[in-house]
């Protein structure tokens, strides 16, 4: 990060306002403009599946407003008390600004004057300064190495929290590991997206889409969702596994009950090992090369035995059970739950506190994966990041919902701007036989 102090780095204003995210709900967005006129504009995403130890996201609980989800305290906090503390600050001290942040919430969990109140801040700052050094925001942050491109997880069928089917896994994602450009992922993920809309309206389904852009079919079990992806796969033309890797994210979280793991849709409950016997089966028979948040985030012990079985090939991200904490992930680290991180900026508050999670991951050995929310807006500045990092990997959603190919379109315009020293991650960056 660019660490010279100049005088036109500092902050002169800060003020928030609510805007609609993509699923018609108010979030928070703010403007943090410098002395020499740069403004940095944030707006922070919602998620619906979250984590227990997440920090919390502000809402006014008025359910005669926005049914209760509006977010006027928060934008108040940032109009009051928060600019009285960082205006004058210089934006270029990103770690300083958010520690100022961070203690003046004074909670662990943020949840004083709200996570989405101080994100908003912490990352408009960030774009702010970039913007006076006349660098986009992937340089200032990563500096000149900052060239390698995501490979990309797209979401091309909703079930669980996301959608309105019987459905118990929340996501079934493809990754065009065999891509030699970002712009070529983008074009084969969409190929294989208009290539499934067709199917499963052949097979008499629906194709309308759920919160991140997949279609959201009225299927039961992952295997059916598998082969009509694997059958989209190479009806467009591609091969499974070698073109195009298939990813799961279950959000186990959401269906363990009382020890079990409760299938609704498919009308069956699984002991944790069974559980982890039928995603370890699911790895074997489709060419799965991650899952994301295979086991419960209190189901432990689940992990490390899915870890111990199947983590030698197969990328298993921790969501729900670290929520881009530092201290959750370097304990996950140390007792063998999972072997990659999901990175989401508004789980932790800060953009200084996510980029340690990242750090840390990267220091272990793990993955890294760049997510968005099922809450999204048209801010990309997860797409920055992603390539500010070096991570490797960005989960931001489906090929439709201008929320998602916001992001898709911005990695675009990166790899266009870096031109030859762009480098584009595919398969190699995941964690495979």
């Amino acid at each position: 990060m660019v660490s010279q102090t100049v005088a036109s780095t500092v902050i002169q204003s800060v003020t928030a306002r609510a805007v609609l995210d993509s699923r018609g709900n108010p979030t928070v967005e703010t403007d943090v403009l410098l002395a020499d006129g740069s403004l940095g504009r944030a707006a922070v995403p919602s998620g619906a599946s979250t984590g227990a130890r997440e920090a919390v996201e502000l809402r006014d609980g008025d359910p005669g407003r926005w049914h209760g989800k509006g977010v006027d305290r928060a934008v108040g906090h940032v109009s009051g008390e928060i600019a009285s503390v960082v205006v004058g600050r210089d934006a270029d001290d990103q770690a300083g600004l958010d520690a100022a942040l961070a203690a003046l919430d004074g909670t662990a969990d943020k949840s004083r004057l709200g996570a989405n109140a101080l994100l908003g801040v912490s990352l408009a700052a960030a774009k702010a300064a970039a913007g006076a050094h006349r660098l986009p925001l992937h340089r200032y942050l990563g500096g000149v190495d900052a060239r390698l491109l995501p490979l990309p997880m797209m979401n091309i069928v909703n079930g669980g929290a996301h959608a309105d089917n019987p459905l118990d896994f929340q996501e079934f994602m493809i990754a065009p590991v065999g891509a030699g450009t970002f712009a070529e992922a983008v074009r084969m993920g969409s190929e294989v997206f208009h290539t499934l809309r067709r199917d499963l309206r052949a097979a008499g389904h629906a194709t309308g889409v759920g919160d991140e852009g997949g279609f959201a079919p009225a299927l039961r079990t992952a295997r059916e969702a598998l082969d009509f992806v694997v059958r989209a796969i190479e009806r467009t033309g591609y091969r499974p596994g070698e073109d195009i890797g298939l990813v799961m994210d279950p959000a186990s979280s959401e269906f363990f009950r009382d020890g079990v793991y409760v299938y609704a849709g498919e009308g069956v409950r699984r002991t944790p090992s069974e559980h982890a016997a039928h995603l370890a089966e699911l790895i074997d028979a489709y060419p799965v090369v991650s899952v994301e948040d295979p086991m419960a985030e209190d189901d432990l012990d689940g992990w490390r035995e899915l870890t111990a079985r199947v983590g030698d090939r197969c990328q298993l991200t921790g969501d729900d059970v670290f929520c881009t904490d530092e201290k959750l992930l370097r304990e996950g680290i140390r007792t063998g739950v999972g072997n990659s991180v999901l990175v989401k900026v508004n789980q932790i508050g800060t953009l200084t506190e996510a980029l340690a999670t990242v750090a840390t991951a990267h220091r272990a050995g793990w993955t890294v994966v760049m997510s968005h929310r099922s809450g999204e807006t048209e801010d990309t500045t997860i797409a920055d990041l992603a390539v500010a990092t070096g991570c490797g990997q960005i989960k931001t959603g489906s090929l439709s919902r201008s929320d998602r190919t916001a992001k898709y379109n911005q990695l675009i315009r990166i790899e266009e701007e870096l031109g030859e020293s762009a480098r584009y991650a595919g398969g190699a960056v995941l964690r495979r036989p």
